[in-house]
This record gives structure tokens, sequence and C-alpha cells, in this order.
């Protein structure tokens, strides 16, 4: 039982998993901090207002607090940007280096969904168990007599 438990932790994914989970913690406390601490300042003193959480818009005698969303959405809008320009594009960038140091092409060419389903029909016929290549259907006509059947 025990080391079923242990092989299953020492398994690559869920330390990668627990590493990222405690990077990811730390890194939005970072990015809190930035938030809060500078950016938050820099847009108060642009616009001058100190405490964005009490911002209210009441309506019928109902408030709304659309401060503390203006924060978060400032707040996440700032993790994405650091994700992805800190961890995304450097890792993309490596990943590149490593295909071009090994002679891998950059990207595999990528069929579209057409060109795939033209290749199972064509493939279909050839074997015999379709009815070949055909072009695209013509125009429907509606059953029934014709003008000249009368």
């Amino acid at each position: 039982m025990i080391k079923g438990f242990r092989e299953f932790i020492l398994r690559g994914n869920v330390v990668e998993l627990a590493v990222a989970v405690v990077m990811g913690t730390a890194f939005g406390a970072i990015v809190s901090a930035l938030v809060a601490d500078i950016i938050m300042p820099l847009i108060t003193a642009i616009f001058g207002k100190p405490d964005y959480t009490k911002l209210v818009w009441t309506v019928h005698n109902s408030p709304i607090k659309y401060g503390s969303f203006i924060t978060a959405v400032i707040q996440f809008l700032l993790i994405a940007i650091a994700v992805y320009f800190f961890i995304v594009m450097p890792l993309n960038y490596l990943e590149k280096m490593r295909k071009r140091r090994q002679g891998l092409p950059e990207a595999p060419p990528t069929e579209t969904e057409l060109e795939v389903l033209m290749q199972i029909r064509d493939n279909l016929a050839v074997s015999g168990n379709g009815s070949g290549p055909r072009t695209a259907p013509g125009p429907r006509t509606a059953p029934g007599p014709g003008p000249d059947r009368y």
C-alpha cells in the first residue's frame, strides 16, 4: 500500500503539478503586490481615485460595488500578461531552438479538414468500398411533374 502511494507521488506528473501549484501561488502573490503597490498607485495618480474598492453605483437604492471588480480585472490581466511574457514565450523560444538544433521542422504541415476528407474518400474509392471520386453534388430538384409534363 505504501509502495503504491510512493510510486504515485514520485511519478513525474504529480511532482510537476505540485511544483506548478506552489510556483503559481508564489507568482500570484508577486503579481498581487505589483498591482497593489505599483500599478494601482500609478492609476490613482492619473485618475485621482485612491481606493477603488469604495467605488459604488447606486440603482434604486441598491449599491453596485464595481471598484473591487475593476481591481480584480486589472490583477487578472496583469497575471495573464506576466505568465505569457515570462513563461509561455521563453518556453516556446527554447522549444524552437531545440528543434532547430536537432534539425527538425519548426511546425509539421497541417492539413485542412476538407483535405483529410478528400483523402478518405479517395482511399475508399481505390479499395472498392466507396462510390469513387465525385465532384460537388448538383442542384436538387423537387419531385413531381415538371413544367413540360402537363
